[in-house]
């Protein structure tokens, strides 16, 4: 596939994965529970479906670019971290809206740095 096509894939998951994630925090900070969420299951499995895109298209774009056989750059990893931690959220939003409340600010400010270490592309 083309590179914009890995790019448009990669943005697809960046965008669903993030609504899952609010979703899910708007739907605790109501006062709902991992129990009485009717969407959980299908927002958990469009959550999983999103990071695999995320990759998906991350890495192809990295394999277009010819970086995959050079080994992977310092930004690749910290990319790497952020969005781990963002497939971890799903997790931890139904601890309460002690955690959800911030995940709401947090979770638009590790995608932001994201962007900015692909931006940027620090050594």
């Amino acid at each position: 596939m083309p590179y914009p096509v890995y790019k448009l894939i990669h943005f697809l998951g960046i965008f669903v994965l993030l609504t899952t994630l609010t979703a899910s925090s708007m739907h605790v900070l109501r006062g709902g529970t991992r129990a009485d969420n009717p969407a959980r299951r299908a927002i958990g499995i469009t959550h999983g479906v999103a990071a695999f895109l995320i990759l998906l298209g991350g890495f192809g774009m990295l394999a277009r670019l010819g970086m995959v056989d050079a080994g992977l750059p310092l930004w690749i990893y910290l990319k790497l971290a952020i969005w781990l931690l963002l497939g971890a959220a799903l997790f931890v939003v139904y601890r309460g809206s002690r955690v959800a409340g911030p995940l709401m600010v947090a979770v638009p400010l590790l995608a932001t740095l994201a962007a900015a270490i692909a931006y940027y592309k620090p050594s």
